[in-house]
């Protein structure tokens, strides 16, 4: 099965590499180094399997690439590779596409588990995080989506709100996402009218209790 990597950090990328790499069924075809660069190289090489950390500053965090990348190539599946073990995140990126979350102080052969289990078409949560999970789904069901205001946005949005929130301006996100200034300033205004936000302190102040300021 032909995988990529994605990781800020090279020596991260490497150790990953050389694990999988001693698997005689598995092969990296390539590495990124953020988001974006990881939505290029599914596009160029159509790995079976996408490793794609969470936090990957400056560049695009795999929370924001991780719906874009799964609509765009379903055929690829994500596991996402994070120290993280928040129920916040794990839900999200599941309800985004992703097929497996890990924590990367896991041991080698749970990482391989992982990777042949989502590639089997099956789903991988770390252990620690499994109880989690049914919690929050238990919680969820039967709820309206009007109870988490997230659930409101679009992808296009879910990427767009933590970079307004980090201060980027519209072209700096036009040029990050590959749209124009004027679809980005079309999205901030429907992301301030679902959210029924009033100003940027606002949106700054909401990206900071979901956690959407940490990548």
């Amino acid at each position: 099965m032909k995988i990529v990597i994605a990781d800020d950090h090279a020596v991260v990328r490497s150790g990953f590499s050389m694990i999988i790499n001693l698997q005689s069924d598995m092969e990296v075809v390539a590495t990124a180094a953020d988001g974006i660069e990881a939505y290029q190289k599914v596009s160029q090489f159509g790995p079976d399997i996408l490793l794609l950390d969470l936090s990957m500053p400056p560049g695009e965090s795999g929370l924001t690439a991780v719906g874009r990348i799964h609509e765009d190539f379903p055929k690829t599946k994500i596991l996402i590779l994070t120290m993280h073990d928040d129920e916040e995140y794990l839900f999200h990126v599941l309800r985004n596409g992703a097929s497996g979350y890990i924590l990367k102080n896991s041991p080698d052969e749970e990482l391989i588990l992982a990777i042949r289990t989502i590639h089997n078409n099956g789903t991988y949560i770390e252990p620690k995080m499994a109880s989690s999970l049914v919690r929050e789904f238990v919680k969820y069901d039967g709820e309206s989506n009007r109870t988490d205001p997230l659930k409101l946005l679009t992808k296009r949005e879910l990427e767009i709100l933590p970079l307004v929130a980090k201060g980027f301006g519209n072209k700096e996100i036009a040029e990050k996402l590959y749209i124009s200034v004027k679809t980005v300033e079309a999205h901030k205004a429907k992301i301030m009218e679902k959210l029924e936000l009033q100003s940027k302190p606002e949106l700054v102040e909401f990206a900071l209790k979901k956690k959407l300021l940490e990548f």
